[in-house]
């Protein structure tokens, strides 16, 4: 996979177009985000609607490197909470409030499609409605 490709598929992600997990995703694809797994392609249109119906997720690539059976991403995705929330999946948010994730994310690819994925983090954190910032882990 170029860089073109991915651009394409962060693009689809952006604008909320869960059809791109079913062109990028391999069915059984598995995704190890922390201490979450989720596997195949319904498993993450489920996760990511409980994100995406709250927050407005939006990712940014920083760095972008493949051999052609991996891809590695440097990654911000910035998450901007539309309403008050007191059960997301992130803990109680205001409408405003914004969270922060810097890390790497590994794909394994198989056929060009992402197989397995797993997410690391350099940081978490979080931004109130009075501008302070929150680190909210412990980077893994």
């Amino acid at each position: 996979m170029d860089r073109p490709t991915y651009e394409e598929y962060v693009r689809r992600f952006n604008a909320e177009d869960d059809t791109a997990f079913d062109d990028y995703l391999d069915p059984d694809m598995r995704m190890v985000n922390g201490t979450l797994e989720f596997q195949g392609v319904q498993g993450m249109k489920d996760h990511y609607a409980k994100i995406w119906g709250k927050f407005r997720e939006t990712l940014n690539v920083e760095r972008f490197v493949s051999d052609g059976e991996t891809v590695a991403v440097r990654m911000h995705t910035h998450f901007e909470a539309l309403a008050d929330h007191p059960d997301s999946l992130f803990g109680p948010v205001r409408k405003g409030e914004s969270l922060d994730y810097r890390g790497i994310i590994m794909y394994e690819l198989r056929d060009g499609r992402f197989a397995t994925i797993q997410v690391s983090y350099n940081s978490f954190s979080a931004t109130d409605l009075d501008g302070r910032t929150t680190e909210l882990g412990v980077p893994h």
